[in-house]
């Protein structure tokens, strides 16, 4: 894992404070815990602070929170470091990409997204683009093999992806009006390429080798017969003790 810091001095704001309606948020968050316990909120409230400060988190509400939750500051700053869900400097304002760089997405084309994001965003990640509406990065598996190659953008996912439909995405970002997440072939959800390839028939009854539908064993109206104890078992008899070679009566 890269090393991760802050954003530079330059680019940190002043100051930051919930909304109230965040702040109300976040109090409910922290009424979940027990008393004396509500530090555990650290990572709800953290996550809340990204989305509210257009996508990353600041120095600013690092401190902010750590004074709400009663934490020293170096404690939640290990948290917002540890996770890689926290951006920690200024990403795009319409998308962030970030692209699945790991095996099943590698082998599927997932070198060919990255390309795209080189030439359409910044040639580097965690770089804007010249407009400051796109950043890109590459990450760990986002689980979602099956549908390889995939990125995700800000809470969704965008999977079975090829350059072209990647840039048909970001097209949708650009004029505001984002596609539809999830996959981008006639697919539904991680189901076959083209709809269900099996259980596609009738199966209220399921057939025998010949095809003919079996009839049920037993009725909805009868009852069952009574079997034996599921914690009774057969055991074996118990053999006669050994004789004792040690006598010498015999």
């Amino acid at each position: 894992m890269a090393v991760r810091r802050l954003a530079p001095k330059e680019l940190q704001p002043a100051s930051f404070a919930f909304s109230a309606e965040n702040l109300a948020w976040a109090k409910k968050q922290m009424d979940k815990f027990p008393p004396g316990r509500q530090q555990s909120a650290v990572i709800s409230l953290l996550w809340r602070a990204q989305e509210q400060n257009a996508g990353w988190v600041s120095e600013a509400a690092i401190r902010y929170i750590a004074d709400m939750l009663g934490m020293a500051h170096i404690r939640v700053m290990e948290v917002a470091t540890f996770y890689t869900m926290f951006q920690l400097s200024p990403v795009g304002k319409k998308a962030h990409v970030q692209v699945c760089g790991t095996t099943p997405c590698m082998l599927r084309g997932a070198g060919e997204l990255i390309d795209v994001c080189k030439h359409r965003i910044h040639h580097d990640p965690f770089h804007l683009s010249a407009d400051g509406d796109f950043s890109w990065e590459e990450v760990e598996c986002l689980g979602a093999c099956v549908n390889a190659p995939m990125a995700m953008i800000w809470k969704d996912v965008y999977e079975d992806l090829t350059p072209d439909s990647l840039n048909k995405v970001l097209d949708g970002f650009a004029s505001g009006k984002p596609v539809k997440p999830g996959p981008q072939i006639d697919r539904q959800f991680a189901a076959p390429v083209g709809g269900a390839r099996v259980l596609t028939g009738d199966v209220s009854k399921p057939a025998d080798s010949q095809g003919t539908p079996k009839e049920p064993v037993l009725a909805d109206g009868e009852p069952k017969k009574q079997t034996e104890a599921a914690n009774v078992r057969e055991r074996p008899a118990p053999k006669p003790p050994a004789d004792d070679a040690t006598r010498k009566d015999k």
